[in-house]
């Protein structure tokens, strides 16, 4: 079966400047540390390896893999936060990578990795993305390689006539893997902001590529 047809340079290019507009004030996501979720899986010793930080942002996740002695790369379409990621790890003395290239094309990457991090970009693709993105990332994970993902969940209350993030189901996420990792765990979790609110409601998905084994469901949480 064909799969989706490949995004051309110009829509590229328009999502570009679309998340690098985002940066223009200090977006809610830039917490000036990793997030917690990512800080215990890290503690826990599950984030291992070559890592790909996708939707990398100002590098935070990127410098606390460096800062564990891993090979860390970071990709985002928005320059203004890879030249403050950049700038952090010259002024951490940190040997970190990072590159703009479009996450729904991770295979033309070219290259595999045993963790792919993503926190907050998920959940910013619409439907027809998703497809592409699922097959590239498993593309760019080598077999037995993981996937830490966090994303918006639907427990969080939508603001009427604001647009932001898809608040994900359950259902949205095992629908976009099925077939391509599988799920180990899927479990409610929250995404920390600068915002002097609440932290969002979130999930925290962790999926592994596998090669002879289909995709399970996730455990009951």
């Amino acid at each position: 079966m064909a799969g989706p047809p490949p995004h051309d340079d110009a829509d590229t290019a328009q999502l570009s400047q679309r998340l690098d507009d985002l940066y223009a004030v200090r977006p809610p996501w830039e917490i000036g540390r990793p997030q917690q979720a990512f800080l215990d899986l890290a503690r826990s010793g599950a984030i291992r390896g070559r890592v790909l930080d996708v939707g990398c942002g100002t590098g935070e996740h990127v410098l606390m893999c460096a800062d564990l002695g891993l090979d860390a790369t970071g990709l985002d379409l928005a320059d203004t936060a890879l030249r403050a990621a950049e700038d952090k790890a010259r002024r951490r003395g940190a040997t970190v990578r990072f590159l703009h290239h479009d996450a729904r094309r991770l295979a033309a990457l070219g290259e595999q990795f045993d963790t792919v991090l993503d926190s907050g970009l998920f959940h910013l693709l619409d439907t027809g993305d998703r497809p592409a993105f699922a097959a590239g990332l498993r593309a760019a994970l080598r077999p037995g390689g993981r996937y830490f993902m966090l994303c918006f969940s639907d427990r969080e209350p939508q603001t009427p006539g604001a647009r932001g993030p898809h608040r994900l189901t359950r259902e949205d996420i095992t629908a976009a893997f099925a077939g391509t990792l599988r799920i180990d765990s899927l479990v409610p979790a929250t995404i920390e902001t600068n915002l002097d609110r609440p932290d969002v409601r979130a999930w925290l998905a962790a999926m592994t590529r596998v090669s002879a084994q289909g995709p399970k469901a996730p455990r009951p949480q």
